[in-house]
């Protein structure tokens, strides 16, 4: 191949998951929602293990969307409960594991204890570079695409950008995900078939991989599924399959 054109990827470099149906399994197995999201835990740990021995590099996972404040406030303080206790637990492990985490949204909404052991996370793993874990809390599309928005009319209002530079690769660079690769491979869990207002941006050539396994039934054999399921997908980016398989002879 001289080209370096990889008609059929063999792993993606970003993966990115809708965690969805904690509630639901919650209630098919009579237990009540917060233990839905304790068991979905378990299942992030897992797919966070399986990610880094496959060699994905980012992973990106939907914990807390900007709507899901609408939720009954008492699922939501059990949410941000559990947040704080997780953080808490896990940071030591993805240290000591390579694994550098980084969280998208907005802060400014979430309880104080919670944003400091945010803080706290990313700097002691900063360093790290077997993988990226990005959890997504407090984050919407729309949001992300309007904090983007702010930031570039500020240059602009300042005079330190001209409106005819505005790009693609600008806009980019303002996003939440700055300094990351776009998903290759979005994985939504739960039988739903949305992206429900996450990585609007992001998205345009995502592979989409939607699932019904529940996400708390959902782990290592799953992942390899999808991963399975990506690398049988031709990624043409507006061209066509011939041009593509031209290139790569």
């Amino acid at each position: 191949m001289s080209s370096g054109v990889s008609v059929r990827p063999v792993r993606p470099t970003h993966v990115a998951i809708i965690m969805d149906g904690n509630g639901r399994w919650a209630t098919a197995n009579g237990k009540p929602r917060h233990a839905g999201h304790r068991a979905g835990v378990k299942s992030a740990r897992q797919v966070v293990e399986a990610c880094a021995e496959s060699d994905v590099k980012v992973l990106t996972l939907f914990a807390f969307s900007s709507e899901n404040w609408k939720r009954p406030p008492s699922e939501v303080d059990a949410l941000m409960r559990l947040f704080v206790e997780v953080l808490q637990r896990e940071v030591d492990t993805l240290h000591e594991n390579g694994i550098q985490l980084r969280f998208i949204g907005n802060r400014e909404s979430l309880p104080t204890i919670l944003r400091k052991r945010m803080a706290d996370a990313e700097a002691r793993t900063a360093a790290n570079s077997r993988m990226t874990l990005v959890l997504a809390v407090a984050y919407g599309g729309q949001w992300d695409m309007v904090q983007a928005m702010r930031r570039i009319s500020q240059k602009v209002r300042s005079g330190d950008l001209d409106p005819a530079d505005i790009d693609e690769a600008l806009i980019a660079r303002h996003r939440a995900l700055a300094g990351l690769p776009s998903p290759d491979l979005l994985i939504r869990t739960g039988g739903e078939q949305r992206v429900s207002n996450f990585l609007l941006w992001d998205l345009a050539y995502t592979e989409l991989c939607f699932t019904d396994t529940l996400w708390p039934d959902f782990g290592a054999d799953q992942i390899a599924h999808a991963l399975e399921f990506f690398s049988q997908r031709q990624r043409r980016f507006g061209r066509t399959g011939d041009q593509l398989e031209a290139v790569a002879d």
